[in-house]
């Protein structure tokens, strides 16, 4: 390897960042040798190569760089999988460019026709070379290495580049990746939430004996991704890790766990409005609850992090998905609940039954606007708000109950996207629901009146904000620019996603 890269410094600096490496994967970052050979010999399989992408390509200044070569040189671009020939597991994914005035053409037709492996071909021709570490780093996964992989997009995926030195020239450049999750030594649990958009709560009049009640969608993104190692004491880093590591603590004090190593690898913002709290606390608890092989509901979880005390959408997404009804708690003296209070005060108060659950159209998107505005209302401030406009008018409770029953189940069930359009707009001005958007900076309410200007079937506020969604059939690019130009002045993230129709991820490696 080069003298002048100190990969074993580099390795540990990956360790201090991500957590321990196992041996395997320190000799698949440091070696100096084939790859191939390497990997044979760590899964005792015949390891074979799958070419994704070959074509010759002017050399940019990166590679040109790179390979101490002329920008513009053609070079060889090659993207390929290294795969278990037994068994089809993507091991390493390869991309590598490769100037063409250095091959000798039997070299040349081998690289560009033949799915062989470099070091093969390297062996075939008897070329003396060596290979030079150039960087050991970590990215996040995207969709295509999500894929490839099998794993969740934005886990954590190992890379290294070396050159390949023949004659005092560079020959090949190359980028080599797999995940952070493969090639250990210990049992892992990998966690991929969804989000959720909080459509209303039902009944918040106080006249019915039941209070709370809620409906919601199941977003497949963003995401929350949380990773968790069996370890002697609990230690909690990455995003939020304050957050995880109160709700570690209390699965672990609930059901008698041990320790464990919990690394928030991938969060989105806390009270915008799209349950990353619920989301992150179950998610610690359930990766505990799988180390230790411990049958626990998610629902027993939801509890013991005292998620699920006011609504239950939350809690239904991370365990079902899709399209959800809750039917809130029991109201009044001895019951469930005795006053109007958000989950964050209602602990010891478990989360709602389910009582309706349906698939979402595959067809329809959702659009997210979160503009940079202040938080939605949370802690002291959202108490205050419950204690002072709750309760709501009964006629309002009423006519939420109609709204969703009469038109919006079955429009949805039905596919009639103008029909459940209608419904989540009047929803925005009833109960509950009214109280939240009337709090909300006058941004909001001209944000949602813009996207569904734009063509939107609705739009309305998710919890107390301050994500809007929009939710549309057709092409979203008028509706995309109706809600940037709405937020023009302060700023702000539209993102394009659809609903989960299940609920979070578990994968064990």
């Amino acid at each position: 390897m080069s003298s002048d890269f100190p990969v074993a410094r580099k390795i540990s600096g990956l360790e201090a960042a991500l957590g321990r490496l196992s041996p395997v994967q320190k000799m698949l970052l440091g070696t100096d040798g084939s790859v191939t050979s390497l990997l044979e010999v760590i899964t005792g399989d015949q390891v074979g190569l799958e070419t994704l992408v070959q074509e010759v390509i002017p050399a940019d200044e990166a590679v040109a760089r790179d390979l101490d070569i002329a920008v513009g040189d053609q070079v060889n671009y090659r993207v390929v999988k290294l795969k278990n020939s037994r068994t089809g597991e993507t091991l390493i994914y390869a991309v590598s460019h490769t100037p063409l005035r250095r091959l000798e053409p039997s070299f040349r037709d081998d690289l560009m026709r033949a799915d062989i492996p470099i070091g093969v071909i390297l062996k075939r021709h008897q070329i003396e070379s060596r290979r030079d570490i150039v960087d050991a780093s970590y990215i996040s996964a995207d969709q295509r290495m999500s894929t490839l992989f099998r794993i969740f997009p934005k886990e954590l995926m190992l890379q290294r580049s070396y050159r390949i030195i023949r004659g005092g020239q560079p020959l090949i450049s190359i980028r080599e990746s797999f995940p952070y999750n493969q090639f250990q030594d210990h049992r892992r649990v990998v966690i991929e939430t969804p989000s959720r958009i909080h459509i209303t709560l039902t009944e918040l009049s106080g006249c019915s004996g039941r209070v709370d009640g809620g409906v919601g969608l199941t977003l497949d993104s963003p995401n929350i991704v949380v990773e968790g190692e069996m370890s002697r004491e609990l230690q909690v880093e990455g995003d939020e890790a304050e957050r995880a590591r109160r709700a570690a603590q209390l699965v672990m004090d609930r059901f008698g766990l041990g320790g464990a190593k919990i690394s928030v690898r991938s969060a989105y913002r806390m009270h915008i409005g799209l349950g990353g709290g619920t989301q992150l606390a179950i998610a610690t608890g359930k990766a505990l609850c799988d180390l230790y092989n411990r049958q626990v509901s998610i629902t027993e979880i939801a509890s013991a992090v005292s998620r699920g005390g006011t609504s239950g959408i939350g809690t239904a997404a991370f365990e079902m998905g899709g399209f959800i009804v809750d039917g809130g708690h029991t109201f009044g003296p001895g019951k469930q609940k005795e006053d109007f209070r958000p989950s964050s005060a209602s602990q010891n108060v478990s989360p709602p039954p389910v009582i309706a659950r349906h698939d979402f159209p595959e067809s329809w998107k959702v659009l997210l606007a979160i503009p940079n505005i202040a938080k939605g209302a949370h802690g002291q401030q959202e108490m205050d708000v419950f204690r002072e406009f709750c309760p709501v008018p009964k006629s309002d409770v009423q006519e939420l109950c109609y709204q969703i029953l009469v038109r919006m189940v079955p429009s949805l069930v039905e596919e009639d996207l103008d029909s459940f359009g209608q419904s989540i707009n009047r929803v925005q001005e009833l109960g509950f629901k009214k109280v939240e958007v009337q709090l909300q900076h006058p941004l909001i309410r001209h944000l949602m009146k813009e996207m569904v200007g734009a063509g939107a079937a609705c739009s309305g506020l998710s919890s107390f904000g301050p994500a809007v969604y929009a939710i549309t059939d057709s092409s979203s690019r008028d509706i995309e620019s109706a809600a940037r130009q709405a937020m023009g002045q302060v700023g702000g993230e539209v993102l394009v996603t659809r609903v989960r129709n299940e609920g979070a991820r578990v994968r064990t490696a």
